[in-house]
């Protein structure tokens, strides 16, 4: 089985830069937009993608993410939607890595052996459930694996020595390192708390290291690119695509990617 986050890593290092992993909201900012504006994201730079499943109640997200969650599920986003959207990229030929991010209760609603069993099936990869901890997740982590699927944990700055090894020993794929406390959006500089954060985590696996919250600038990824092998770039990315009108979209997914990698200045 192809392990595409392996492969997608392993190429961005060769190119000595960190892989870009934008988030997009599934079902928005209309119900099958997300075909197109992943497509045109990958064009413009994408090195993978981190599909929201849209939750009512998304604690760790901000308000730009928390209302393309909320207008993604009153335009009748469901679980399946998100399936059949990594089923079509599939069909069409999108082998970049295609992560489901999102929250603990529709996963548990939706049954965990369907819903690992139904995302294997779509071309999922991996899975961020943004609210459940590895010392929780023995269940669901193990159909997961059993799957040969990855299971990324979120690891804050303020993670302690046994934090860390816990989310070591349990995660794949790449090891989700957050740039801030607080929940996700826009900030003006990268933390000074992340060099060290990424230093201990260093220390205690080889498994990729990416980082999200907050990043929103060329000079953040280039500045994160010198210590870490990924960046994750949600608010900045689905502001930029609510700002657009319906045809403008995808150009505007394309355009933002081509900045933010420096494919055009």
């Amino acid at each position: 089985m192809t392990d595409r986050l392996a492969e997608m890593f392993a190429r961005t290092r060769a190119e000595h830069r960190p892989a870009v992993l934008p988030f997009l909201p599934v079902g928005w900012p209309e119900l099958h937009d997300t075909v197109r504006l992943v497509e045109a994201a990958i064009e413009g730079g994408a090195d993978g993608f981190e599909l929201g499943m849209p939750f009512s109640d998304p604690l760790g997200d901000g308000p730009v993410n928390q209302v393309a969650y909320a207008e993604a599920i009153a335009n009748g986003c469901t679980t399946e939607t998100v399936f059949e959207a990594v089923r079509t990229l599939r069909s069409r030929g999108v082998s970049a890595p295609l992560l489901v991010m999102g929250y603990f209760n529709p996963v548990l609603t939706y049954g965990f052996e369907r819903f690992v069993g139904d995302a294997a099936a779509a071309g999922v990869d991996g899975f961020i459930v943004v609210d459940l901890p590895p010392q929780e997740a023995r269940e669901l982590e193990g159909l997961v694996r059993a799957a040969g699927l990855h299971m990324v944990y979120l690891l804050p700055p303020t993670a302690t020595p046994d934090r860390i090894r816990l989310i070591a020993d349990h995660g794949s794929g790449f090891i989700y390192c957050v740039g801030f406390v607080g929940i996700t959006g826009e900030r003006a500089e990268v933390s000074s708390e992340l060099p060290g954060l990424l230093a201990r985590v260093r220390e205690q696996t080889d498994l990729p290291l990416a980082v999200g919250f907050g990043i929103s600038r060329r000079e953040h990824v280039r500045a994160i690119g010198e210590l870490a092998d990924g960046v994750v770039i949600g608010s900045a990315f689905v502001r930029s695509v609510a700002e657009a009108t319906s045809a403008e979209r995808p150009a505007a997914a394309r355009r933002f990617l081509e900045e933010i990698t420096g494919r055009v200045l």
